[in-house]
């Protein structure tokens, strides 16, 4: 969809971008050698010049140089050139205040699953994530990022994919996992846990040394990671139906990857059971 994409071009927005999808420019290479009556000769050399410059950053794999000049609704568009560079990552704290910290981290590249969790390996995520030019969340922009670079103190400069969004121009509200149900994604045994119960998990494996309680929570972060991509996706196909692309640049839904971690029942119960004592004392997490 970028090599189609024309609104990143100073003085293009979405309806001229329609015109000339319109008039049988449809992607970069089209613009050689023709003229366009909608269009006078210095916006013509002014769109000639982005579409050079485009391609040179495409080829050398510079997705924020798209990021910086589409609009931010628009960034979907990123995914498919971009795709081998991009990860999908999500994080679990201790709660939403300042004082707050993160307590694992799931990182998925649509092959490998990384995780990280806090006392053990949680440091090496910010050189992992270094390896990476494009970085898909949901609600990432307003939660995730902020505490990542908050509490390492490190900037994320990646260009960034926030599905919330995206989702939302859809018509899917109700967060992460309410857009998962309605768009047919199963979590199976971690349906119904949310971020409060992650918080409760965490609780449990600080306390009690509980191995279960953190490969649980490990199970429940690293799942939300990888349904980011199959959201992507979906979002994407989405999109692309109000394009004249939405045939040629359809994506398949990818494989789902088996999750390292299992959650388990007897802890997930038994949390459930006290929970009354953590929601009375701590109060609603989210």
């Amino acid at each position: 969809m970028l090599r189609n994409t024309f609104c990143h071009i100073p003085g293009i927005g979405a309806r001229l971008e329609y015109s000339l999808w319109s008039y049988g420019i449809q992607s970069w290479h089209d613009l050689n050698g023709r003229d366009y009556p909608f269009l006078s000769g210095q916006r013509i050399e002014t769109v000639r010049d982005c579409i050079r410059q485009s391609f040179v950053h495409l080829e050398e794999n510079n997705p924020e140089y798209f990021a910086e000049r589409l609009p931010a609704g628009q960034h979907w568009r990123l995914f498919p050139e971009f795709r081998h560079l991009t990860a999908y990552l999500d994080i679990e704290t201790t709660g939403l205040g300042e004082r707050d910290h993160i307590t694992t981290i799931a990182l998925y590249d649509g092959k490998t699953i990384s995780y990280y969790v806090n006392g053990y390996n949680l440091e090496e995520f910010c050189k992992d994530i270094k390896r990476y030019r494009v970085i898909v969340t949901y609600n990432g922009k307003c939660f995730d990022v902020p505490q990542i670079e908050r509490y390492f103190d490190i900037r994320l400069d990646q260009a960034h994919i926030d599905l919330r969004y995206v989702l939302r121009s859809l018509g899917f509200n109700g967060g992460l996992k309410g857009c998962e149900k309605r768009l047919g994604i199963d979590r199976k045994e971690l349906d119904g846990l949310d971020g409060f119960f992650a918080v409760l998990l965490w609780e449990d494996f600080r306390r009690r040394k509980n191995p279960q309680a953190l490969e649980t929570l490990l199970a429940y972060n690293i799942q939300d990671a990888v349904n980011l991509e199959a959201l992507m996706v979906i979002a994407y196909n989405l999109k692309i139906k109000t394009t004249p692309f939405a045939t040629t640049n359809r994506i398949p839904l990818p494989p789902q990857p088996t999750n390292p971690f299992r959650p388990h029942k007897n802890t997930i119960e038994r949390i459930l059971h006290e929970s009354y004592w953590y929601w009375s004392v701590r109060g609603v997490y989210r």
